[in-house]
């Protein structure tokens, strides 16, 4: 399966590790990969947050599906020594983050994906260290 990678604007990827995100995304994505996830993308988002990296936006094709496949990743990061910070929605499962620090995977139904476009969201929103004057117009 391809996986689509999209730089959001103004992104150099200033992470302090580049090795160990790149360590972290090949968990995940070979994790998401493994139980078959769909429309898998990549945001680095370095440039636009303080709080992660780089986001991996995934789908499952339904609620169990949604719930395994962020049991996944979280299987894997603790075999890989790595306690997750944080899963949030597995009750629902219609949307699940998984915080692994400098990685953040999100796995939504399609439908709720749609709604909310986290690939739209991130790529349209303006980076806090662009020169002012691409700002003004100058």
């Amino acid at each position: 399966m391809a996986v689509k990678a999209l730089q959001c604007p103004f992104n150099d990827s200033l992470t302090e590790d580049p090795m160990h995100n790149d360590a972290l995304k090949t968990l995940a994505v070979d994790a998401l990969e493994e139980l078959k996830a769909k429309d898998i993308v990549q945001l680095d988002v370095a440039r636009l947050t303080s709080v992660t990296d780089l986001m991996i936006i995934a789908s499952g094709t339904s609620t169990r599906h949604v719930a395994a496949l962020a049991e996944r990743v979280v299987e894997r990061a603790k075999e890989a020594g790595l306690q997750p910070r944080g899963v949030e929605g597995a009750v629902g499962a219609d949307w699940v983050l998984v915080d692994l620090g400098s990685v953040v995977v999100h796995v939504m139904l399609p439908e709720t994906r749609q709604l909310y476009d986290l690939e739209r969201l991130w790529a349209d929103l303006p980076s806090d260290l662009e020169p002012e004057n691409e700002l003004s117009g100058a």
